[in-house]
């Protein structure tokens, strides 16, 4: 009874955790999100980038908060575009109006 009840709890917890990514494909996104900071940093500037989040899930890079300009916009997009692995760029930013 006691085995029983025990491997319940576990199918529960466990179940809790499944995610539709691989640990490997968790890895690659953290590589890829840490990369395309790490340009975002070098080339935008690193005054904009604690406006911008970056989440990649199954190698789709989302983009999202807010940007000085037009061009700084297009300049994020284009650095994840050039990232290994990146499948695709979802561009959610916002341009700051003054």
């Amino acid at each position: 009874m006691r085995a029983l009840l025990v491997a319940g709890m576990a199918c529960l917890l466990l179940g809790g955790c499944r995610t539709n990514e691989s640990p490997e494909g968790q890895v690659d996104d953290l590589k890829i999100s840490t990369q395309v900071k790490a340009k975002l940093a070098q080339d935008v500037g690193l005054a904009t980038v604690p406006n911008i989040s970056v989440n990649s899930t199954n190698g789709v890079v989302t983009l999202s908060g807010q940007v000085d300009s037009d061009a700084q916009r297009s300049k994020a997009e284009d650095l994840a575009k050039s990232v290994n692995n990146v499948k695709k760029v979802v561009d959610n930013l916002q341009v700051a109006t003054r």
